[in-house]
């Protein structure tokens, strides 16, 4: 795997390095040596998997706030998302900054999300789903969000109709 270190500090867009024949390609996805000499978590507690009918099905801005705040390991294995992160640590050099990737079922990249970061993606395809390893179990009380066209980050989405949940539409402005 090839980890690349994104312009958010400590986010990865994380690199299959696949062997492929005439029967297609094996590659791996995780390697606890390799996670753990990049500074990232080696366990994860929790898997989730979203699937999403309709193209511009927008998921987020989401996070878990302390004191279980959440690391996740984010890809596409069906269709393709636009998928977004933002720094929501008032701390770090890169707060209130965002960045968008394209994961998707063939490019196979994995997105690193870490712990106080907001995540979202926009579906570009009919039919996409991904799939989350999570660092620490879902607390329904600890469940925050940002709003996904905040001005406070001026997130640029790819697609302009946009299908989004009453309660993700509805998160407050961000205050810094």
């Amino acid at each position: 795997m090839r980890f690349e270190p994104l312009g958010l500090n400590g986010a990865f867009r994380i690199e299959i390095e696949p062997r492929a024949d005439d029967r297609g390609l094996f590659a791996r996805t995780y390697c606890e040596e390799e996670f753990a000499a990049h500074g990232l978590p080696t366990r994860f507690v929790q898997c989730n998997t979203s699937f999403n009918t309709r193209r511009g099905t927008l998921r987020g801005m989401h996070y878990q706030a302390d004191p279980r705040p959440e690391e996740k390991l984010v890809r596409c294995t069906r269709g393709a998302v636009y998928d977004v992160i933002v720094d929501l640590r008032p701390e770090s050099p890169t707060f209130c900054k965002w960045e968008g990737f394209e994961l998707s079922a063939d490019n196979r990249r994995a997105l690193f999300v870490p712990a106080g970061f907001g995540h979202g993606f926009q579906t570009l395809a009919d039919g996409s789903e991904v799939f989350y390893q999570m660092s620490e179990l879902y607390v329904a009380d600890l469940a925050r969000g940002v709003r996904w066209n905040d001005p406070a980050f001026g997130i640029v989405w790819p697609l302009a109709e946009t299908i989004i949940a009453p309660r993700d539409a509805a998160f407050a402005d961000f205050v810094p």
